[in-house]
Parts: C-alpha cells; sequence; structure tokens
C-alpha cells in the first residue's frame, strides 16, 4: 500500500458544479496556481449535478411561488425572490464570458428557453397570485411576466393541463418566456474538461476519508484511490468541501469551530417521466403549483419541459421519499454517523419541531403509483398511467443548526456555505436553489477566503461578470445590456428547435 504524498494550492473535493464552477472562477483569475480536485464516482457532475437527480430549473424566482410570501398586511414580500433573480444573472453572465472567450462550446447543449409560469386553483391561491404579479411586473428583473384567469388563454400557455379540466374553481396563471432549462450535467462535464486542458489534476475514483490541521497550517487529506486500494495523502493551502451531501462528515472531520452544532437531514426526490412522445409534444414550459398545506417548500409540484441528452423529455413531481443516505451513492450510515455530541441536542430539537416534515415523508414513502398519478391529474386531468415511468432523482441533505430566528435545531431550506475564521476551509451545504446560484456562491467563496486578493482580482472579475459589484435592479440599463449580451452569448434570444 503506497504513501504518496503531495502538495497543492487548493484541493476540490467532489466533481460537482459548485467545484467545477469555482476551480473556473480562480484559474482565470490565478492561471498559475495549481489545483487537484478529488471525486468518489467514475466521472463528474454524476451526483447531486446529474440531469436526473435535480428539476433543471434556471432557479430565477419566475416561477417558484415559494419564493415570494404573503405578509400578514396582505402584501407580497419579493426581496428573496429579487435576490435569487440577481444570483441567477450572475451565473447567466459567467457563463456567457466563457462562451465568448471559447472556453465552452455550444451552450444549447446545456442551457434552452423556456417559458417559466405559475399555476394555481382556488379563490384565495388566485388572489394571491394576482398580488404576486403585480408585485413582481412592477420590478425591473421581472419585465415581461404576464397573468391570465381567463380559460381561452390558458388554454393557449399550457393546452397539456387545461384539456378536459372541470373548471369548478377559480384558475389563474403566470408566464415569463425569459426562463429557462438547465442541463448542469451537461455543464459540469464541460467545466471540468475545460479544467482537464488547464493543467488541473482530476482524480476520479479517489474517496477523501479524512482531513486535518497540519502542524505548519496547512490542510492534510488522506485520500484512498478505489481502484488500486492505496492510501494517499495530499496537502494544500485551501480546500473546497463541494461533495454534496457527503460535505457534513468531512466538515466534521476538520475539526473547525464553524462546523459545530450543524446536522443534516437527508430528503430524496421521485419524479414521474413521461414515456409518450406524444405527450410530451403537447407542453412546453416550466408549471410551478403551489406547495400543499403542511408540506415542506422543496415540494412544490411542478411539470417540467426538459431537454436532456438532445431529447424533449416531460417530468413531473417532486415526490420526497426518504433514505439515511446523504449521496444517492452514499451508505446507509450516513445519518447516523453524522449525529455527534456538539449537534445532538440540535439534531433532537429538530426532530420535535418537525414533526409534520416527518409525516409528511411517511405519507410520500407510502404512496402507490396510483395515488401519484392522481396528483399528476391535478395537473393533466387526463394522464394514463401506461404513460408514465417512476425515476429515482437525487438525495438533499437539509441544513439543520441553531439560529436566533428560529432557535435550536431549525430546518434550512436553501444553500449554505461554512467557512473557518482564517478562510483556509469551506463547505457547501444544503440544496435548492443550489446549482443556479454556483457562481454566486462561488464568489462568496472567494471573497471569504482569499480577502487580500480581491484588489488585485476586481478587474478580472468585473470582465467576467460585468455586474460585478453592483445591483442589477438599481442598474436599469446595465440590466437590460446583460439581458441582451447574455440572451446573444447563449442562444436565448432565438427559437431553439424542438428535439423528438
Amino acid at each position: 500500500m503506497s504513501n504518496k504524498e503531495t502538495t497543492t494550492d487548493v484541493i476540490l473535493i467532489g466533481a460537482g458544479i459548485m467545484s467545477a464552477t469555482l476551480g473556473t472562477l480562480l484559474k482565470e483569475l490565478v492561471p498559475d496556481w495549481k489545483i487537484t480536485v478529488f471525486e468518489k464516482l467514475s466521472k463528474a457532475g454524476e451526483e447531486s449535478s446529474n440531469e436526473w437527480n435535480n428539476a433543471g430549473t434556471g432557479h430565477a424566482a419566475l416561477c417558484e411561488l415559494n419564493y415570494t410570501v404573503e405578509k400578514p398586511d396582505g402584501s407580497v414580500d419579493i426581496s428573496k425572490a429579487i435576490s435569487i433573480n440577481e444570483q441567477f444573472q450572475v451565473s447567466m453572465q459567467f457563463w456567457s464570458y466563457l462562451v465568448n472567450s471559447k472556453l465552452i462550446h455550444n451552450p444549447q447543449d446545456f442551457i434552452m428557453p423556456l417559458p417559466h409560469m405559475s399555476l394555481v386553483q382556488g379563490e384565495q391561491n388566485v388572489s394571491f397570485l394576482k398580488k404576486r404579479f403585480k408585485a413582481l411586473s412592477n420590478n425591473p428583473l421581472f419585465k415581461g411576466m404576464e397573468f391570465s384567469d381567463e380559460p381561452e388563454k390558458l388554454m393557449e400557455w399550457i393546452p397539456l393541463i387545461m384539456k378536459d379540466r372541470k373548471l369548478d374553481e377559480p384558475i389563474a396563471a403566470t408566464k415569463i418566456d425569459s426562463g429557462t432549462d438547465v442541463n448542469f450535467g451537461a455543464l459540469t462535464r464541460m467545466l471540468f474538461e475545460h479544467l482537464k486542458g488547464q493543467n488541473v489534476d482530476i482524480h476520479y475514483k479517489h474517496n477523501v476519508s479524512n482531513i486535518y490541521r497540519t502542524s505548519d497550517g496547512l490542510w492534510e487529506l488522506k485520500v484512498k484511490n478505489l481502484e488500486s486500494g492505496n492510501v494517499e495523502h495530499h496537502t494544500a493551502k485551501f480546500v473546497f468541501i463541494g461533495g454534496g451531501g457527503g460535505s457534513l462528515h468531512l466538515l466534521q472531520k476538520s475539526g473547525i469551530p464553524e462546523g459545530k452544532h450543524i446536522g443534516g437531514f437527508p430528503v430524496s426526490g421521485i419524479f414521474m417521466v413521461c414515456n409518450n412522445p406524444e405527450v410530451v409534444a403537447q407542453h412546453h414550459a416550466k408549471v410551478y403549483g403551489k406547495a400543499k398545506v403542511g408540506a415542506p417548500p422543496m415540494s412544490v409540484p411542478h411539470l417540467d419541459t426538459r431537454y436532456i441528452n438532445n431529447r424533449k423529455t416531460l417530468l413531473f413531481g417532486p415526490f420526497a421519499g426518504f433514505s439515511p443516505k446523504f449521496l444517492k451513492n452514499g451508505s446507509m450510515f450516513d445519518l447516523i454517523t453524522s449525529v455527534k455530541p456538539d449537534n445532538l441536542l440540535t439534531m433532537l430539537a429538530a426532530g420535535v419541531k418537525e414533526m409534520s416534515l416527518t409525516k409528511y415523508l411517511i405519507q410520500q414513502v407510502m404512496l402507490s403509483k396510483e395515488q401519484r398519478m392522481d396528483e399528476l391529474r391535478e395537473f393533466i386531468p387526463n394522464a394514463k398511467d401506461e404513460d408514465w415511468d417512476l425515476v429515482v432523482a437525487g438525495q438533499r441533505v437539509q441544513v439543520i443548526k441553531d439560529t436566533e430566528a428560529g432557535g435550536k435545531g431549525t430546518l434550512q431550506f436553501g444553500t449554505e456555505v461554512i467557512t473557518a475564521k482564517d478562510g483556509s476551509i469551506a463547505a457547501l451545504l444544503g440544496a435548492s436553489p443550489g446549482a443556479s446560484t454556483a457562481v454566486h456562491v462561488m464568489l462568496e467563496v472567494i471573497q471569504n477566503c482569499f480577502p487580500e486578493h480581491m484588489d488585485e482580482w476586481g478587474p478580472k472579475l468585473k470582465e467576467m461578470i460585468p455586474s460585478y459589484g453592483l445591483s442589477l435592479m438599481e442598474n436599469p440599463e446595465l440590466l437590460h445590456e446583460v439581458h441582451t449580451s447574455t440572451a446573444q452569448a447563449l442562444g436565448l434570444s432565438q427559437k431553439r428547435p424542438v428535439f423528438s
């Protein structure tokens, strides 16, 4: 058994969209830094970033109702929607830079224009959607959004959903054509192919089993080559833990104080995929509904056109599932081994607080295919059992931590970055909106971990992301320029051919 030792500037753990984005940013900022990547699986983008393991929505708060909350006075708070939208614009600008610089090619292989819609039923929900539409459509970030509660117009927009529908209660939808379908698996593979050409050392089938601080302040990783069985030791000045659900265990092994009192709760997703091309051809949008009372935000039902492997597909979901694994390719002991003395009370408090979530997950796990079809028929009234198959999507680990607002054991729905005080190590935890905001999140990692370089890197960051340091909402002219340039670079300003 070998005990090979190497030293590098940056180590990225996990070959998903986050590591791919951070590695690409750093290579543009400091080309001479030596970067090494370790991935347990045989290729990039196979876990959370894989196209079958996430919804493929370019999350810009165009259709996701959980990003806009109705306040006690009846008004709609759109602050989170604005934040998510601006973050997605940052990703679009960076991807455009990569295409224009010929660092990646054929953007249609990872991003396609697709209308984003919100759909609700019932008088109260229609009233909320109307107020939401008024609040958003007055904002330049959401320019072009339309609202309709007329069945004839809805039949034009979503014929598959409206056909054979009993209109025994009010129904309404919003539609905006600037939405996107994003294949994050394809994008991840493109970025790693680019990094490979930039002399980044990418090691697949290598599992990081331990991480600890050395006496000289470096981080040392114990890495097992899963093919040869050899154990290697690698040291680096900076480490990014981007291993999806596997990040929590490695964060705990690092021993940094910032990683204490944090737990994780795994939730798996199940989608229904249409196997009938005639049905697929009748729908062209991402249509998000409203989560049922008591259901968590990540359970919002949606009917999505997707482009996977240059083929148009149709998915409905997600249905929640439960597995103690933190990764789709993880261990059945992941949950129990994540419970430590410092987070035990936090986890127990979450268990007491989240009884409704536990009940919801049990109900979801027990659903039969026919019960899932009944939920699908709320979207497609004439859906046939034989046209739909079940696909198990990825695992997501929801962060549990103590917060001032929520108290001990508060379940977090979002993306979290835990960074050591000295900026030498950072770990990504959490879930949606995740991949859509990867560039924004990785810029935060760079700012927090390399503050001494920010003045020097500023001009390059501005070249890659023209809105860097600015609010697009407060700069309408820049927003228009960004929308125009990104649409042109990414091929979103023209209608793409519909694949069969």
